[in-house]
């Protein structure tokens, strides 16, 4: 890592995690060593507050590591059209630049890149110069190897070096952070709070309530959540730790495998996280201080292989950290539980199809925002991946954009169908083709 020039923090942080799992710790969390996280304050109850005074001393901070591998592409998902014409990126810096405007605040965007994003991104930020800050765009998340899976030492793989490391999950983010000089430079600058969230989710914009709410508790760390329901049995969920009462979030990867009906049961842990995250930046230096610049988030142990293509490619470890475990890290802590509406991140393309969908409008500001008569509702979306996976493949099938969800509560399509003009979508409707099929100027509901 020294040698790939990574900073010494990121050294001390891989050591630590590491070490971790020589010692054998594996991050798994017991559901009898947990119990409920109980009532948390909701968004919808917090009162109308002074925005600018609010906001004054809060910065953003946007993880845009992540490729479109999902979709089959290799450049920042950041970068992929979000709704009419513009990127994630672009919409993210408008709602920034309109915040500023309403609220006369300085409000610097930051954002974590990765070295597979960087360069396309900076080029892509070139074309706003209307952010004129004079704070870096940027900070960059650091790269560990990848272990052997037998024996545990660094990979070799010479027909591709890049594929020897792995970024070591988004909990780097605050690591990263200090490690670039940032940390300390909001602070000189008075700028005491951050809102991180990812860059793919859109429902995630910066809400003075929020930040007030943060700043009057006097909290160090405030974690938006949601109620989850059956489709979120897979998420990471919110519990409180009976040892010593403090808010930890659990991922699948940490549950034994005994307690994985337990993990699913989402009526009785309630709270799933958002990653959108408040954090105290004199807290985070404290406690980075007071350990050595590492904040030692429960180490998740992923097993791939060296190649992610090549299921026959030498079986490797990547150890991660998920940037809301910090909630443990902190005492203090606390929830807010939000609308499902501000958690919306893009994964595939049946959430890219509802993202640019009549389900949503995009105000002058470029916030993208529910349509009221949908309630706090989304449809849900399924499409054969085997035709609407990619994104190239995806593009081509809705040649004139998506169909009408608004009044859709449930949309699945098997097969390969092209959706032209004027195609609507009522309550529950699923499409079928045997052989490549057209649909156009028709209203969908039932099995089709």
């Amino acid at each position: 890592m020294r040698a790939a020039g990574q900073p010494e923090g990121a050294i001390r942080a891989f050591r630590s995690a590491y070490e971790r799992l020589l010692a054998g710790e594996s991050g798994m969390l017991a559901s009898d060593e947990l119990e409920p996280a109980g009532d948390v304050p909701t968004l919808s109850q917090l009162p109308g507050v002074d925005g600018a005074a609010a906001l004054e001393h809060v910065a953003v901070i946007k993880l845009n590591g992540g490729l479109a591998t999902t979709m089959g592409l290799r450049s920042p998902k950041s970068l992929l059209e979000a709704r009419e014409g513009r990127s994630f990126l672009d919409v993210i810096v408008g709602q920034t630049m309109a915040l500023r405007r309403r609220y006369g605040v300085e409000l610097p965007l930051l954002l974590m890149d990765s070295e597979a994003t960087r360069s396309e991104t900076l080029k892509a930020l070139a074309a706003h110069p209307e952010l004129g800050d004079d704070l870096p765009p940027d900070f960059l998340q650091s790269m560990i190897p990848k272990l052997k899976a037998e024996g545990l030492a660094p990979v070799s793989w010479p027909r591709e070096p890049a594929l020897e490391w792995c970024p070591p999950g988004h909990g780097d983010v605050y690591g990263a952070l200090a490690s670039s000089g940032l940390l300390e430079t909001l602070l000189e600058r008075g700028l005491r709070y951050a809102m991180i969230s990812n860059s793919d989710n859109l429902g995630a914009t910066l809400d003075p309530r929020i930040a007030a709410h943060f700043l009057s508790a006097g909290l160090p760390f405030l974690m938006e959540v949601f109620e989850g329901t059956e489709a979120d049995r897979k998420g990471g969920h919110i519990a409180r730790r009976r040892a010593d009462g403090r808010l930890v979030l659990r991922e699948i990867a940490q549950t034994p495998p005994e307690d994985l009906d337990s993990f699913r049961d989402y009526r009785r842990w309630r709270y799933y996280n958002t990653n959108s995250l408040w954090v105290d930046l004199r807290a985070l230096a404290n406690v980075l201080e007071e350990n050595d610049g590492v904040l030692k988030l429960p180490l998740i142990v992923n097993r791939k292989t060296v190649d992610p293509r090549d299921p026959d490619s030498p079986r490797v470890l990547q150890l991660e950290s998920a940037m809301g475990a910090a909630i443990g890290s902190f005492p203090g802590a606390g929830l807010l539980l939000v609308p499902r509406t501000r958690f919306v991140p893009v994964k595939t393309t049946d959430d890219l199809l509802v993202l640019r969908s009549d389900v949503y409008s995009l105000s002058d500001e470029l916030f993208v925002e529910p349509r009221p008569e949908r309630g706090d509702g989304l449809p849900y979306v399924e499409l054969d991946p085997r035709f609407y996976k990619l994104l190239d493949d995806f593009e081509a099938r809705f040649p004139e954009g998506p169909p009408s969800l608004l009044e859709a509560e449930r949309f699945v399509v098997h097969g390969d169908v092209t959706f032209g003009p004027g195609v609507v979508v009522r309550g529950a409707a699923e499409v079928t083709a045997e052989e490549p099929r057209r649909l156009e100027r028709t209203v969908l509901s039932g099995v089709v």
